[in-house]
């Protein structure tokens, strides 16, 4: 069986090989003539080490030094021992110009102009080799002005398996391809394109999502519909979209023909003009509700302006929500060119006195931030520990070996059974030697800690648990039944360093998804 790779590089070139299933991607790849990194095609030495953002495949054969188990379990890959069981996404660490690669050149035809407003212009082309052209939902193609060299750079608004590919652009005095599509464009006409390009596009779906659309920002959100239907997702997924003015609203028909295609989705919209006759006037984060931002599991999928990107950054943090994995997709007008340090800058339609440029990025839950809390428990149950060794009573001490049984009861070896037990598990066993101190002031400051939310948010869709975990809640009240507070201060350091272990893989997983 065939499968369809997808080689995104550093420089937000992204290229597709065909890869049969007894082959390796590496194989693939140079029969593509796309030369990724590679010294060995053993498995010994690592150079081809990639990360594989979607899909299953069969690692293959390689020693520990070219990939270790941690690296296997963050999604880490050797493309040179891989095969794929289905398609992927590979993140290849160079870029194209080193891989000896670009991106394709097409000539397409204007079949269709919609315009659906003074502000908002739509236009379908299609092109003879459709086959040759292959790219994720979400990326965006450089499209040149007919009659002049200057390209603008516009998303996809339909999906990858669709014969026509349509875009979306925002009408601008001055600018050149809206003045193209305005005044003079025609159906039958030619148009030059190169791509696709970008690193915002859809992951594989493991939980919730929610999309944010600021303006012509819907379209690679409705290139990313498109294929969820095709693929039959199976996760709720939300979409909020918000515009300047009534004139801006688009494929709205669109949106609502999704909800009947599609069955977990659902929309809302809002018109920041105060006098907008929508129902919903105002901006995105208006309309957030708990349920679209589920306690943080939730994908994030944002394309609009940076005044939005920001208010929607603002607003999560002001409700303590982190999400699972915060991709967007800003644009940016500066007067003079500047260098962008994401993977994928691209230019947009404005007027040609300002250099436009869209910033694609993601976030991801913070190692930093996980880590701080499990170290902020451990001093204050250090602390905890010489006030309570040696003083503990034979009931008290009855009551811990019983809440550190219960904590590893939802634990099969390295694998959560139930992690979300788990968690409640942990917080009964953690707080309970902060209730034998009999100091307020210290039970008080470890409630404050959001270590339990952050597990409940982080570990709820992960299986790995370091195994040494269960084991050490058991030795640490032995240690206190011996009053042998060396040990008990050994075990509680190490017993931090395994939870932050387990924290730290769930959270760099999240990033895989």
């Amino acid at each position: 069986m065939t499968f369809q790779v997808a080689l995104s590089f550093e420089d937000g070139i992204t290229r597709f090989i065909k890869c049969d299933g007894d082959e390796t991607v590496a194989d693939a790849s140079y029969r593509a003539r796309i030369n990724i990194p590679l010294d060995c095609r053993d498995g010994a030495c690592g150079t081809c080490k990639s990360l594989c953002e979607s899909g299953t495949y069969d690692g293959g054969d390689y020693i520990e030094e070219a990939l270790t188990d941690d690296e296997a379990e963050q999604g880490y890959c050797l493309p040179c021992q891989m095969m794929p069981e289905s398609n992927l996404v590979l993140r290849i660490p160079t870029t194209s110009d080193v891989a000896k690669t670009a991106t394709g050149t097409f000539s397409s035809t204007i079949t269709a102009i919609r315009r659906f407003s003074d502000t908002t212009i739509g236009f379908t082309i299609e092109i003879a080799n459709r086959e040759d052209l292959v790219f994720l939902p979400g990326q965006y193609v450089n499209i040149t002005v007919p009659g002049t060299e200057a390209t603008r750079s516009y998303s996809f608004s339909t999906g990858p398996t669709s014969e026509e590919l349509s875009f979306l652009v925002k009408i601008t005095d001055g600018g050149l391809m809206s003045e193209y599509l305005r005044d003079r464009a025609q159906i039958g006409d030619t148009l030059e394109f190169t791509g696709p390009m970008g690193s915002f596009f859809l992951r594989e779906q493991k939980r919730r999502a929610l999309l944010l659309a600021g303006g012509t920002g819907l379209a690679p959100l409705l290139s990313i519909l498109d294929t969820m239907r095709t693929d039959a997702a199976d996760h709720p997924v939300h979409l909020v979209y918000g515009v300047s003015s009534d004139a801006d609203l688009v494929e709205l028909d669109k949106l609502e023909a999704y909800t009947k295609s599609l069955p977990q989705f659902t929309f809302d919209y809002c018109v920041s003009d105060p006098a907008s006759s929508a129902p919903n006037k105002g901006y995105v984060t208006g309309l957030f509700e708990p349920a679209h931002l589920n306690d943080g599991d939730v994908d994030v999928y944002l394309c609009g302006p940076p005044p939005m990107v920001e208010a929607v950054r603002d607003h999560l943090k002001s409700e303590g929500i982190t999400p699972a994995n915060f991709y967007f997709e800003k644009f940016n007008t500066a007067a003079t060119p500047h260098r962008s340090e994401t993977p994928a800058p691209r230019p947009a339609e404005t007027p040609e006195s300002a250099v436009p440029e869209y910033e694609i990025g993601e976030e991801h839950q913070p190692l930093s931030e996980s880590d701080a809390q499990f170290d902020a428990r451990m001093a204050l149950e250090l602390g905890a520990l010489e006030l309570t060794i040696g003083r503990l009573t034979p009931e008290q001490l009855g009551e811990y070996r019983i809440l550190a049984e219960a904590s590893g009861a939802s634990i099969d070896r390295d694998h959560f059974t139930d992690a979300d037990a788990f968690t409640d598990a942990n917080f009964r066993f953690h707080e309970f030697l902060f209730r034998c101190t009999g100091n307020e002031v210290l039970l008080e400051a470890y409630n404050r800690l959001e270590v339990t939310q952050l597990m409940r948010k982080v570990l709820r869709n992960s299986g790995w648990v370091d195994e040494h975990i269960p084991q050490e809640h058991l030795d640490i009240v032995a240690a206190f039944d011996k009053g042998d507070r060396d040990s008990a201060r050994k075990l509680i350091v190490a017993h931090s360093a395994h939870a932050k272990t387990t924290m730290c893989r769930a959270i760099e997983n999240s990033t895989v998804a």
